[in-house]
């Protein structure tokens, strides 16, 4: 479509009082639009990109959900359509676009004074004062050409008083060509209209059990739910139900800092060969708590809890099943690799049973609080905090600079073992490793 169903875009106008403003920019289909940029060929054709152990499709271009293919779908069930159609399918690469993610973020805090990054493909910024001297559309526009001309990734943004509305306007510039990638809800009018045309199963904050509770009750748009009394709401629903309800109406409440920190923070791999050993299972282990130790410091945050779990293939019915999990209280939240590795690899040990042949297993850190408000415990077992963290600080330093795992615990050994994940299509990682860099031949 290249229309827009709020016709032409503009700021908001002198007679409207000025109110504070949201842009969310999103990268468009990320995974893939970062595989083409390096592969600059595929421009205009299928793409795909596979979850780990190269399962289920995770992420496609448009030109391959013509093609029928949907996200989530078994890589097995569709070679038929991708070997008919020529598909490239690639694995996922996180560390490849984690620094692709960084690089767009970057020139969105060289444009915007405050952007706080929500997902690796989606990032807030708050206009507030812009539209004094800015058209709001003309600038993010501006901002969205910078990031494709220097990183070549596609993006698009949706403007709002909310951050909620933001997410509505962002899905209407994907989707319609006449917004040039930028759509900007600013008045009462935009609102009732893109509330009345969007789906309620896709609003921010409206899950499976808030969507089936909504449309047992009669609602089945984003705008009937918005011109719910505050009384029916409040008697209805808790406090997501009641934010998401004040900001589809205009009044923003959702500080998306809170919504990321009070999150659990899960690793978890199927493996690529199924293993029975305990060794190889602390080595995954291992290897699992630890990036939810270096997820957690990337927030600035820490862990009250840690939960291990370990479980066979459901799908061999013909082997014993076994399936178990097991959790560890901390004194004082942590985001210490060493603290919370030495607990999951105690809660391995309770769990474990032998003579299983076991596909997965998982670490979730838990009741996640900022560690800028930390509130240190007299009974703490652990006395040299300080040093530890800065310990934790300089090896995330080194691995940042010179590739993930360069400094890692030996817990999780050595890269060849059989729990491994496959990832046969897996692309170099070209801004990170210098022996993977990016080769022309002329």
């Amino acid at each position: 479509m290249t229309d827009s169903p709020f016709g032409e875009q503009s700021p908001i106008s002198s007679t409207n009082p000025v109110i504070d403003m949201y842009a969310l920019v999103d990268c468009n289909s990320f995974f893939c639009s970062v595989e083409k940029v390096f592969h600059p060929g595929l421009e205009g054709k299928p793409v795909c990109v596979l979850s780990n152990n190269d399962g289920c499709i995770v992420a496609l271009t448009p030109e391959a959900k013509k093609l029928g293919l949907h996200r989530g779908d078994p890589i097995f069930k569709v070679q038929d359509i991708v070997r008919k159609h020529g598909v490239t399918i690639f694995s996922t690469n996180m560390q490849l676009y984690a620094a692709m993610s960084k690089r767009v973020t970057n020139i969105l805090r060289k444009s915007i004074h405050h952007v706080e990054n929500y997902s690796i493909d989606e990032s807030f910024c708050n206009l507030k004062g812009y539209e004094s001297h800015f058209d709001l559309v003309d600038l993010m526009r501006g901002v969205a050409d910078r990031i494709k001309l220097w990183t070549d990734i596609p993006v698009s943004v949706g403007i709002a008083p909310t951050k909620t509305l933001a997410k509505v306007a962002n899905k209407f510039a994907k989707k319609y060509d006449g917004y040039h990638s930028v759509c900007m809800i600013d008045s009462e009018e935009k609102r009732i209209k893109a509330l009345s045309l969007f789906d309620l199963a896709d609003i921010w904050g409206i899950g499976r059990q808030t969507l089936s509770k909504l449309n047992y009750l009669g609602v089945s748009t984003p705008l009937e739910f918005a011109n719910k009394s505050e009384s029916w709401v409040r008697s209805n629903f808790h406090k997501p139900g009641i934010q998401t309800w004040l900001e589809l109406n205009g009044t923003p409440c959702i500080d998306t800092s809170e919504v990321v920190q009070n999150q659990t923070i899960c690793t978890s791999r199927s493996f690529g060969e199924m293993v029975s050993d305990l060794p190889s299972l602390k080595a995954s282990v291992a290897s699992f708590a630890s990036s939810c130790a270096n997820k957690l410091r990337g927030q600035n945050a820490g862990a009250r809890s840690v939960t291990v779990f370990i479980c066979s293939n459901r799908f061999r019915e013909d082997l014993p099943q076994y399936g178990n999990s097991a959790t560890y209280t901390f004194i004082t939240p942590t985001s210490d690799t060493l603290e919370i590795t030495s607990a999951a690899l105690k809660l391995l040990k309770q769990i474990y049973r032998p003579g299983i042949q076991y596909k997965k297993s998982g670490v979730i850190v838990g009741d996640i609080v900022s560690m800028s408000m930390l509130q240190m415990n007299l009974f703490d077992p652990i006395h040299n905090r300080k040093e530890r963290s800065d310990l934790m600080k300089a090896i995330d330093v080194i691995n940042h600079r010179y590739g993930l795992k360069t400094i890692k615990l030996l817990a999780e050994g050595d890269k060849e073992q059989k729990w491994k994940v496959k990832c046969e299509h897996r692309s170099q990682n070209y801004l990170t490793n210098i022996n993977e860099i990016l080769t022309m031949q002329i």
